[in-house]
């Protein structure tokens, strides 16, 4: 989260000199973060995780009768929680408590805004879940060595977590498996066209393809679903989608706890892909100038995000998303009872609310996909594991394709294996003085790739050896019985 105007100082003056000295730790975080000169040292993240949870303490002395208090000091609080978080990843401690603090920061955004938008992928879901899993068992396991009130706050928000997890699953608990993959083609395609509706350059064609596609499905569907596809009228396809939205929250609310019928949620799904396809073709990505500047930051957030995606092993120190992070807080903390305003406090039109709300969602999606990507190994370590990510790749698409004819085509392979073999002291893989994080992780990939480039060694020799013709016995004996030289007997 970010600082904001809005936020108060804190009027217990004895909680003065606790803002002072955490202000100090997040620059002095910030610090660390912009240094690229060299690698995070493990212990500079461990001395300033301290000193945050010795002001945490002091914190909760003060406020034993005020829990509810909150003030700038949690705000900055919280920046340098996800900071440390992110800092516990950068150095490849991905599988302790701290690390969790920001990938369930991200992770809660991401669920508002999958419930918010009113449609979403049960992968999603499913993905959400096992990670929510293995943060607790973090938790479980740091309760001897974090701070109680950091373990506290954790398992506070992932219950916060799980509590929207359960409704969101709710409400597709009734799909049937034939509904299933339409529904899940439904969720694609409406997300394509968002994403055709934010292209620089406007894809018409992809567009109107995907128009064809869900007609098709309406014509494949017809005698399945429960509510009749929506025919145009007067009004325009904004005007239709908004009065879609508002008719499928009104019976939300009326139906309370149960959970719709699939038949239901695939005809609903359908008939908003219908009426949203229709909106993007009007609008072809044109926003209103009020909101062009938002949407032009959040595009741009979000296709750097993107690209990070690809890249990230090589380029990504998990401490960059900070600046993403706290962009993407602000932008939506900006908003009011959900809606995003322009400079007068007005609300945006319902094409523009969505289509922000949708680079939002995304843009937190990216987030999350990065920090549930990084590898438990410190970024000092990185160089060498990515090395060997790339030559353990090599060797599975040699053993895949068939093998190789000859040992000799293995020995670059073999080379470089050794070359970072000998990089270890007593077994250990240094950087100047220091045994970064994830030797394990590294030792093992090593292994790993000796043992492939052995086998494809063992199995060019034994092709090698099958396609050699065999000397006979009666091969010898017809070589010594050949004459020595002529006329000799």
């Amino acid at each position: 989260m970010s600082d904001s105007p809005a936020v108060r100082l804190p009027l217990d003056p004895k909680e003065q000199p606790i803002l002072d000295r955490i202000l100090d730790i997040r620059d002095r975080l910030s610090l660390l973060k912009a240094d690229k000169s060299t690698y995070v040292k493990t212990q500079d993240v461990l001395t300033l995780y301290t000193q945050i949870n010795e002001q945490v303490e002091i914190l909760n002395e003060i406020r034993k009768e005020k829990r509810d208090e909150q003030n700038k000091v949690d705000t900055v609080l919280d920046d340098c929680y996800q900071l440390i978080s992110l800092f516990f990843m950068t150095v490849g401690r991905t599988q302790e408590a701290p690390a969790v603090y920001s990938a369930v920061s991200t992770v809660k955004r991401l669920l508002d805004h999958l419930r918010e938008a009113g449609f979403y992928s049960r992968k999603d879901l499913i993905s959400i879940g096992k990670k929510l899993e293995e943060w607790q068992d973090s938790v479980e396991r740091g309760k001897e060595h974090h701070s109680p009130h950091l373990l506290t706050l954790l398992e506070a928000r992932m219950a916060v977590c799980r509590t929207i997890l359960d409704q969101l699953e709710h409400e597709l608990s009734h799909l049937t498996p034939e509904l299933e993959p339409v529904y899940e083609e439904l969720v694609s395609i409406l997300r394509s066209l968002s994403g055709c509706n934010s292209r620089s350059k406007f894809p018409i064609s992809d567009v109107k393809q995907f128009h064809s596609r869900l007609l098709e499905i309406a014509a494949q569907t017809q005698d399945t679903l429960t509510t009749p596809i929506p025919e145009k009228d007067e009004r325009s396809a904004e005007d239709r989608y908004a009065d879609k939205l508002r008719q499928l929250q009104a019976e939300h609310d009326a139906a309370g706890n149960v959970a719709p019928e699939g038949r239901k949620v695939v005809s609903d799904l359908l008939a908003r892909c219908l009426i949203w396809a229709d909106v993007v073709e009007q609008k072809q990505g044109k926003i209103d100038d009020p909101f062009r500047d938002t949407y032009e930051k959040l595009r741009d957030i979000r296709n750097q995000l993107d690209r990070l995606t690809l890249t990230q092993s090589w380029s990504l120190r998990e401490t960059d998303l900070w600046g993403y992070q706290r962009q993407l807080d602000r932008i939506d903390e900006a908003r009011v009872d959900g809606n995003f305003l322009d400079a007068e406090g007005r609300p945006a039109d319902m094409h523009a609310q969505r289509m922000l709300l949708y680079l939002l969602r995304k843009s937190y999606a990216f987030i999350y996909q990065l920090i549930i990507a990084s590898e438990p190994v410190s970024e000092a370590l990185l160089p060498i594991y990515n090395q060997l990510t790339t030559l353990r790749r090599c060797l599975w698409e040699v053993k895949n394709s068939g093998g190789v004819d000859s040992p000799r085509e293995l020995y670059p392979y073999s080379m470089k294996l050794s070359s970072i073999d000998n990089m270890r002291v007593d077994g250990k893989f240094m950087i100047s003085s220091e045994i970064p994080e994830g030797q394990n992780s590294v030792s093992a990939l090593l292994s790993e790739c000796f043992d492939l480039a052995k086998g494809l060694r063992v199995e060019a020799e034994e092709r090698q050896e099958k396609a050699t013709p065999k000397v006979t016995d009666a091969s010898k004996e017809d070589a010594s019985a050949q004459p020595v030289g002529i006329g000799v007997q």
